[in-house]
């Protein structure tokens, strides 16, 4: 396929490709090959934690721009989005940075005339892990992103309604996130840690109050099951909320730390009785999209980010006494549980694979450019299918 020279788009704000680090990683690696294939030039800054010079080299047609940062937290991230942009900037090329806690570094794309689309993400400002200091950093740079980029992407219709507030709405496009259909994933993984098809639910969040797993555990753990819950994620018994999630499970709760295996993860999401999704803030989670990926009967905290990603397909819970309740009708009733994983297939097939979301972030590249929009035929296969699935235990992202 030819291809057009201004069909140029450099992707900014992740640590790199291929995905390794969280659901923003896993969304630059699926596009930046999807556009590929397309006939565009994509590149993408990578941050290198270690000493040395900036190397360019090629992944899967992909140019990178691996910039080492020997500063490390967050310092070290600040330093590579403000190297990142600085090159950017001097290319003129059509900018993607995804999220916006470093926006303030943006002013400089737009001083230099360079279009920048910014995906906004959720609502970090919000969270409860973050301190006074760090949330005031984020409110600041949500209302500097939400002005400076050229055009704005929401993933959720809940956080459309949020930038609204800071900006006309017609410069913000709402995309959902994607993921890959979870039709199929080895048992063998299973018998690792013991665990049956189709015997255990599977829990997998940061251990954060705004994640519900307390509320899940004390539920889960208030009467003999007859099953496990499998908890991802990494416990401390320094933390005094790690250290009460613990105190609360029953011997069926199995706490297995944070699992970086890609295919464990896979097995264990696709192989469980139900999915549990406790996750109060954000826009489209993707470690929910990817359970009505797998499949899942999904049972999740009840707020208006979850009720809008999962519909009809899920069960809610508000509390410990909720989730209770509404995991004993549930495991009680198999048609219910068929039932409710068709309909997180028929969800996420609706709303959430890959081909159809790539192909609106193209054709918003393409009016920002204002070029012609492209054919509407799309890869057969545009699932990339490396080792980039997001996996919320074991992220910094979500």
């Amino acid at each position: 396929m030819s291809r057009l020279p201004s069909r140029t788009l450099r992707i900014l704000g992740i640590r790199g490709v291929p995905a390794a680090h969280g659901g923003f990683e896993t969304f630059a690696e699926q596009l930046a090959v999807y556009l590929v294939q397309r006939g565009w030039r994509v590149i993408v800054y990578c941050q290198e934690d270690e000493a040395g010079p900036v190397v360019l080299d090629i992944w899967q047609g992909v140019e990178r721009v691996r910039i080492p940062v020997t500063l490390g937290g967050a310092k070290g991230t600040m330093w590579f989005d403000w190297l990142s942009i600085r090159d950017a900037a001097r290319q003129g090329d059509l900018c993607l940075t995804l999220g916006y806690n470093t926006a303030l570094f943006c002013v400089w794309l737009r001083l230099s005339g360079v279009a920048n689309i910014i995906n906004m993400d959720g609502i970090e400002w919000r969270r409860s892990k973050w301190g006074s200091l760090a949330k005031t950093w984020f409110w600041i740079n949500d209302w500097l992103g939400s002005w400076l980029g050229n055009h704005l992407v929401a993933d959720h219709p809940e956080i459309e309604a949020h930038l609204a507030t800071r900006t006309h709405r017609s410069r913000i496009t709402t995309i959902p996130y994607g993921a890959i259909p979870a039709q199929h994933a080895s048992t063998e993984w299973l018998h690792e840690y013991g665990l049956e098809p189709g015997r255990y639910l599977t829990l997998i969040a940061r251990p954060e109050p705004e994640n519900s797993i307390l509320e899940a555990v004390r539920g889960f753990s208030c009467r003999a099951r007859g099953l496990k819950l499998v908890v991802l994620g990494n416990y401390s018994d320094q933390q005094e909320y790690h250290r009460a999630i613990q105190d609360a499970a029953s011997e069926e709760v199995m706490f297995l730390g944070a699992i970086y295996d890609t295919k464990k993860v896979l097995a264990l999401r696709r192989h469980c009785i139900a999915y549990v999704h406790g996750h109060q803030v954000g826009g489209t989670n993707p470690s929910l999209v990817e359970s009505l990926g797998a499949g899942n009967a999904v049972i999740a905290h009840d707020n208006r980010f979850n009720r809008w990603v999962a519909a009809d397909a899920a069960r809610y819970f508000k509390d410990g006494f909720e989730f209770d309740r509404v995991l004993t009708q549930v495991l009680s009733d198999a048609s219910t549980l068929a039932q409710m994983r068709q309909a997180s297939q028929a969800r996420f097939l609706a709303a959430f694979s890959w081909a159809s979301v790539l192909a609106e972030y193209e054709s918003l590249f393409l009016r920002v450019m204002g070029c012609e929009p492209a054919s509407s035929t799309v890869p057969t296969t545009p699932e990339h299918t490396g080792d980039g699935l997001h996996h919320d235990a074991q992220v910094q992202t979500q």
